[in-house]
């Protein structure tokens, strides 16, 4: 049984796939790329490039990475998104954590943030922890929140010093194509929830969210990119969620 798995989630991601598994596959016991039915040539690149591929249709973010857990024989699972890259550093603390004695069940993964060419410092994208270092056995991802990601944990979780190197965007096209998706998500959640919107949620939410954002988690010491991103992200998940919603329910009746 391998005992460190990579696995990357993936969908046209060719400009991307070979770079982000060269990271990976000197140090881990496979790279193994769960593809959601790739246009482009993601799968063919993933293969050459020495990574096990499976194809398992799309339906959230949360069934993906369950599914990746649940079909893959390895003590531990290191989820890396394919513009991410992995760095030596934190590849030797992954190797050393992960056969520690008193290991956790789980280990929260700091991000470096480059955004349109520009390295985010705050706005809550800097040090930017994701729970990525699982133990298998210890670990499930809840079926509820279907963008974002929630893992729970049977055990304790710990936090790696090193980072992955996080090409999110590379064009504002991009940005505003991924987080519409991300709005449609957050609108899902909030009618199963039963939510319905009220006046003061197309006020409010917004205007918390971008306080959040520039203030409370210092997006001002990103200059102009720091408001437009505070700007944009009370858009999308301050406001566009409840119209959506709004727009559905009033469509409904």
């Amino acid at each position: 049984m391998a005992n460190l798995v990579a696995v990357i989630l993936t969908y046209n991601e060719a400009h991307h796939i070979e770079t982000c598994v060269a990271a990976l596959r000197d140090w881990v016991d496979a790279v193994v790329v769960w593809d959601s039915g790739s246009t482009d040539d993601t799968t063919q690149r993933a293969a050459a490039a020495g990574a096990l591929v499976v194809q398992r249709p799309f339906d959230n973010y949360a069934a993906q990475r369950q599914a990746a857990l649940d079909s893959t024989a390895a003590e531990w699972i290191f989820f890396v998104d394919a513009d991410e890259r992995a760095t030596p550093a934190l590849a030797a603390e992954v190797r050393q954590v992960i056969t520690a004695p008193d290991a956790a069940a789980g280990y929260w993964t700091p991000r470096r943030n480059f955004i349109v060419g520009h390295e985010m410092r705050a706005g809550g994208f800097s040090p930017d922890y994701q729970l990525r270092l699982l133990r298998r056995s210890a670990a499930n991802y809840d079926p509820n929140r279907q963008v974002h990601e929630i893992v729970a944990l049977r055990g304790p979780a710990g936090y790696l010093v090193h980072p992955l190197i996080h090409y999110n965007y590379q064009s504002w096209a991009q940005f505003h194509r991924k987080q519409r998706v991300y709005a449609a998500y957050e609108a899902r959640i909030l009618a199963e929830r039963g939510i319905r919107p009220r006046p003061h949620n197309f006020i409010l939410q917004p205007m918390r969210e971008f306080y959040r954002r520039f203030i409370t988690l210092q997006g001002w010491r990103d200059g102009w990119q720091g408001a437009w991103m505070a700007f944009w992200l009370a858009w999308y998940y301050g406001l566009l969620p409840y119209a959506i919603l709004w727009r559905q329910q009033r469509s409904a009746e």
